[in-house]
């Protein structure tokens, strides 16, 4: 097994993807598999889907159809076979003696890809924190050179490029020193530990503001839409993964009324948890989130299952219970008109919107600040003329319907949203009467 992970070089790989259903499950036609896979650059040569009875404890597909697989190696001249499963490190080896070709798993996959989009400091712990955690019970001898350890490209960074499973921590030799594996996890896990402290500071910071999350699958458009939102300038490209940091940018909604929209990485079918244990402080956005945008890609033929796997991964990190309002994505492309109905008949409330082209954006913003003011009411306020702070506070918050200037005092007739009468109170106006709704 080792002789097969020692060729780092930066190459395009031939890949075979391997899918194996237990019985009585959906049909699964290795379509994201096949997405992940060259997003990470492989080739696709072949594409192989089996049903079996049960597990096989030590090739998963069983002694069989590893020979099959084997033989189509041969006869495409496939340098790796990507199987759509998570394996066990004795499955991995088993099935490398039989094919004779590397062997990665789904959750090897997404770690590399997660490796080579890496860009800050903070993702790039993540990932290989992530990725020697994964690498950990793996190892079945020991060697001595882990801080020599380099990514494919001979980069130390988790973002170094290379053959398909290689990135990142890297593995060019199979005996590895558990000992330093085990201490390089401890030094890096204090490490994002004061950062996620420094990171949930900061979003402690921003609680005076109201905080919107954009989540969902990934490729399903969010960076698109914080453009189109607040326009920012966030990194946006036809690809998984294509950013994995969080940001933040102000939202000026009608009336003068400025939220936080942030963007989060994207979420995929069985993300491996110790991609999500190792971005905490980065989904940490959306759990302290007042109002989550989940965003479904209307154009996807999996688009149902993806917004289920979404939930599922919102729940994991616990979001569950969190305000969320469904945005069907990408209305201007669907492919499947029937598809697009029954989303529509499962999320009634859902808005449908295209981030690209701007359809239905400004219903988003209503909505948002329908949700945001809580409902609204008509108040009259009576406050010094002096008090500069409060009448700052009206203008940006509310809607003024009338006012009266006196001497001393002035009168103000407004329309606004029930989340903000406390943070008005905290001005102690004279006199604050509800006229209406």
């Amino acid at each position: 097994m080792g002789k097969m992970r020692e060729n780092i070089a930066v190459k395009r790989e031939k890949a075979i993807l391997v899918g194996a259903l237990a019985k009585n499950t959906y049909a699964d036609n290795l379509a994201e598999l096949a997405a992940l896979a060259e997003s990470a650059g492989a080739i696709i040569v072949d594409k192989l889907q089996q049903k079996i009875i049960h597990i096989h404890p030590a090739t998963y597909i069983g002694s069989g159809k590893a020979e099959m697989v084997r033989e189509r190696a041969v006869k495409t001249g496939a340098e790796v076979i990507i199987f759509d499963n998570d394996l066990s490190p004795g499955q991995i080896r088993n099935l490398e003696e039989i094919i004779q070709v590397k062997v990665i798993d789904r959750s090897e996959l997404i770690l590399d890809i997660f490796a080579s989009r890496a860009q800050t400091k903070q993702a790039q712990l993540q990932v290989e924190l992530a990725q020697l955690e994964y690498t950990y019970p793996r190892l079945t001898r020991m060697w001595s050179h882990l801080d020599t350890l380099t990514g494919a490209a001979g980069g130390p960074a988790a973002g170094a490029v290379g053959a398909i499973g290689t990135r990142g921590t890297g593995e060019k030799q199979l005996e590895i020193d558990r000992r330093l594996v085990s201490n390089k996890i401890t030094d890096l896990k204090k490490e994002l530990v004061e950062i996620d402290k420094r990171k949930i500071r900061e979003i402690e910071t921003r609680r005076d503001m109201f905080q919107i999350c954009l989540v969902g699958y990934t490729n399903a458009g969010k960076s698109t839409l914080l453009n189109a939102l607040t326009g920012a300038d966030a990194y946006v490209a036809d690809r998984l993964f294509a950013t994995l940091d969080t940001r933040t940018k102000q939202w000026a909604l009608q009336g003068g009324q400025k939220v936080l929209l942030s963007d989060t990485v994207g979420f995929v079918r069985n993300l491996p948890h110790l991609l999500v244990a190792s971005f905490k402080a980065t989904l940490e956005e959306a759990v302290n989130a007042d109002l989550l945008l989940h965003i479904v890609d209307v154009s996807s033929e999996d688009a149902e299952r993806q917004a289920e796997d979404a939930k599922k991964v919102l729940k994991e990190i616990g979001c569950s219970k969190s305000k969320t309002l469904i945005l069907l994505n990408k209305a201007d492309i669907v492919r499947n008109a029937g598809q697009f109905e029954i989303l529509q008949t499962i999320y009634p409330d859902a808005i449908p919107i295209s981030a690209k082209t701007g359809f239905n954006l400004d219903l988003l913003k209503e909505k948002v600040l329908e949700i945001y003011s809580g409902g609204q009411v008509v108040l009259r306020i009576t406050a010094n003329a002096a008090d500069g702070k409060i009448q700052n506070f009206i203008k940006a918050n509310a809607t003024v319907l009338n006012q009266e200037f006196g001497d001393n005092t002035f009168v103000v007739e407004i329309k606004l949203g029930k989340n903000r009468l406390m943070e008005l109170e905290r001005f102690k106006p004279e006199k604050i009467e509800q006229i209406g709704k």
